[in-house]
């Protein structure tokens, strides 16, 4: 099994402010993101590197609705002068660029259609591109160096807080393997299990807790809508799994067509039960019927080194 590997990013305020613009680069990689809000797009235009060839992003809101544009151009400021007045719903503009201008248009081409096709196959944003254009002709060389270009503008951009290439859907866990007196089989340990279940409204969910994810599985139920009146973020992220297609209605409710990574016990539980909720107190451990905050609370105190031998 390969090991993961870290990656060490660097991060610079350019004015010092943590919500004004900002640049990202990692260590030996050439390529170059900078992150405007809309606000600051004439200083941000006004730099070398946004007259370089490459991709930008155009992220905001319309009609209550997140929404973003990917893009590509050979002068990247050229291009968003011209979004600039055509596009009102915009609050804040990614440029994707590499040092010394190394990105010809071809380049920009292939990255922006491979990006589009990733969010689409994603669905987490809406995107106002309508169709998602046709790769251009690279070369195998060429090909190879844009997938790992590729790759890291996707480490990159939720450093920058773009969240819309995250992939949270999980595959479904493999068929278990059968023991027979030839090959004789001894089934793993298994992960953490939780249930949530609400009687109200007749749901029952299950999830693990799986390389440091919490994951709902497939098949488990979920309120059809955010029932609460207090709109929280987590109703935001309930209607981006229906749109998704990671809900699916059926009757009264909703089903997990897919399993799904959450990043909290609070966020699952919430979307399940269509309301904010405490996550920590709502999973109950299959097997030792412990509320999560109690199985976790376990965890950690026999994490804890052993005084004795410090």
């Amino acid at each position: 099994m390969s090991r993961a590997i870290g990656r060490s990013l660097e991060l610079y305020y350019i004015d010092g402010r943590p919500d004004g613009m900002l640049t990202a680069e990692m260590f030996n990689w050439t390529g170059h993101v900078l992150m405007a809000p809309r606000t600051q797009i004439a200083t941000a235009l006004a730099r070398e590197e946004a007259a370089y060839a490459g991709i930008y992003l155009l992220l905001g809101e319309q009609d209550g609705e997140p929404l973003a544009y990917i893009g590509e151009g050979e002068d990247i400021s050229a291009r968003i002068r011209s979004h600039d007045v055509k596009k009102d719903w915009w609050t804040s503009a990614i440029l994707v660029t590499a040092s010394a201008n190394k990105l010809n248009k071809a380049h920009a081409r292939y990255l922006e259609a491979r990006l589009i096709a990733e969010a689409k196959a994603i669905g987490r944003m809406p995107l106002e591109n309508t169709v998602t254009p046709a790769l251009p002709s690279l070369s195998e060389a060429d090909i190879g160096k844009m997938e790992a270009f590729l790759e890291n503008i996707l480490v990159v951009l939720p450093a920058v807080r773009v969240d819309m290439f995250i992939q949270r859907v999980r595959s479904a866990p493999k068929a278990a393997i059968i023991s027979t007196p030839t090959r004789p089989f001894t089934q793993p340990e298994p992960e953490a299990r939780f249930v949530l279940e609400n009687r109200k409204h007749n749901l029952t969910a299950f999830a693990v807790l799986e390389d440091g994810e919490f994951v709902v599985e497939e098949g488990s139920q979920a309120r059809r809508e955010w029932a609460s009146a207090h709109m929280h973020g987590y109703s935001k992220l309930h209607a981006e799994l229906k749109h998704a297609g990671v809900l699916t209605e059926d009757g009264e409710r909703c089903t997990f067509a897919k399993s799904y990574a959450f990043q909290s016990p609070s966020a699952a539980a919430a979307v399940v039960d269509g309301r904010p909720a405490n996550g920590t107190t709502e999973w109950i451990n299959v097997a030792t019927r412990q509320t999560y905050k109690e199985w976790e609370a376990g965890r950690i105190d026999a994490a804890q080194p052993d005084e004795a031998l410090a």
